[in-house]
């Protein structure tokens, strides 16, 4: 964020700060997509899947999330996600960052992720940041919605 009081903090997805934020995620996501469209793992399946989790904060107000999980031979981006009061401002280039430079720091090559077309200015983001798209790796499958995308990490 351009004002220097971000700081990026590495959190429980069970901790206040990223409930808030996955609870603004889950009512956005809702009214974008219909719930067999929506494959968000929910808090306690991010801790399950050992999900590196982050939260945004300026002060103690949280402004966005995100995480990676590590998976065979990748790491995906989970849960990036910015309260709209704070887009505009850089937050989601930092979660992104901090996403990238601990997977790389844990031995990640591969960053993989899967958003939705609904969801053009997150799709911006990935490619603004180097992702390009593929097809669908892991569980996931073409369902007509989904955008999966991948980077090499440096």
């Amino acid at each position: 964020m351009k004002d220097m009081g971000l700081t990026i903090r590495r959190v429980s997805p069970l901790g206040p700060a990223a409930l808030e934020m996955i609870d603004g995620s889950e009512r956005e996501q809702a009214a974008l997509y219909p719930a067999h469209l929506r494959t968000a793992l929910d808090p306690r399946a991010l801790v399950a899947q050992e999900v590196r989790f982050f939260v945004a904060m300026e002060g103690e107000v949280p402004l966005g999330c995100g995480g990676f999980g590590i998976y065979d031979g990748y790491a995906e981006l989970k849960r990036i996600y910015v309260a709209p009061a704070a887009r505009g401002k850089g937050v989601s280039d930092a979660i992104m960052r901090a996403c990238e430079a601990a997977a790389l720091a844990e031995g990640q090559t591969l960053m993989r992720l899967e958003t939705g077309e609904a969801t053009p200015a997150a799709i911006r983001l990935y490619e603004r940041h180097g992702y390009a798209r593929t097809g669908p790796f892991g569980a996931y499958a073409e369902n007509g919605s989904s955008v999966f995308m991948a980077k090499a990490l440096q």
